[in-house]
């Protein structure tokens, strides 16, 4: 690999530019469901590429603090920061720039859009990424910025906070749970041995019945929420019973890690997940063009 490549490789690793690129997503799709009227596509423009540096920064960031902890773990040890390849002055100096750009980008549509991004990159850099290694608590704090994607969208469409864009955050926000607690199922030795404590333990052991019920009980919430944003009047009906029946399926998936909390099961919980909100957030929009 040529000296670029490697560089760019580590910039992309660096920013976790997958996770950057559908937090990105999701703002975009949050602000096509909630625009009013027409679409501007220089709006469209301006929204992704603000969203996409403040997460950018915000994952450089969760880097340069974790670098030491990243080394323990085998599927972050050759992020760039924890193998050497790049300097920390060089991340953390990118991460300012980032953050700079970003929200002034994102302060063009309206305070609101500003506050949001600055609030997201603040409560996970420095509030979720220390508190990783204190309590399971942290889950529960890293789904507030995880879920502000949506609203961020909203309020960039509409200059306002909006019901509409709290429910696309309640969403968002309650997805997260049965997708992490899979995710963390399992690597929790990985997790482990870096000293993170982001699962619920028992006797020093991973408490499966209260990952199990929560899995569940968030999987269960986003049934109802379903239908929100058809009853709000900002897509059809169609699209919300069929989101509410990918929440019960994802529910079914959650309870069964719960009655056999094991890799095939929380596997089938995971990769459901990942289609879960892009797709329930493209039904919402294609379902409001028609």
């Amino acid at each position: 690999m040529t000296i670029f490549g490697q560089r760019l490789r580590d910039f992309l690793m660096l920013v976790k530019f997958r996770l950057s690129a559908t937090v990105v997503f999701s703002s975009v799709i949050a602000y096509l469901i909630a625009a009013p009227g027409a679409i501007s596509w220089i709006a469209l423009v301006v929204l992704a590429a603000g969203g996409f540096l403040v997460t950018a920064a915000a994952n450089t960031l969760n880097q340069v603090l974790e670098k030491d902890y990243d080394r323990l773990m085998k599927r972050t040890e050759d992020r760039p920061l924890a193998a050497g390849r790049m300097k920390i002055a060089d991340a953390v100096l990118a991460a300012g720039f980032m953050s700079l750009f970003g929200i002034s980008f994102l302060a063009l549509f309206n305070p609101w859009t500003a506050f949001f991004g600055t609030f997201a990159l603040v409560s996970y850099a420095f509030v979720y990424t220390p508190m990783k290694r204190v309590s399971p608590g942290a889950v529960l704090i890293g789904a507030i910025p995880g879920a502000l994607p949506t609203l961020i969208g909203c309020v960039a469409a509409q200059g306002e906070l909006t019901w509409l864009g709290l429910v696309l955050f309640a969403i968002q926000f309650c997805w997260q749970f049965p997708h992490f607690w899979s995710i963390a199922f399992l690597g929790y030795e990985d997790y482990a041995r870096a000293g993170y404590k982001l699962v619920p333990e028992t006797n020093g052991k991973i408490d499966v019945s209260k990952l199990g019920w929560q899995a569940l009980l968030y999987a269960l919430a986003l049934v109802p929420l379903a239908l929100l944003p058809a009853y709000l009047g900002a897509t059809g009906w169609l699209s919300g019973v069929i989101v509410a029946i990918l929440g019960a399926i994802y529910s079914y998936f959650a309870w069964r890690f719960l009655q056999v909390p094991a890799r095939k099961t929380a596997l089938q919980l995971m990769f459901f997940s990942f289609g879960y909100i892009p797709l329930s957030l493209l039904l919402y929009w294609g379902d409001k063009i028609i």
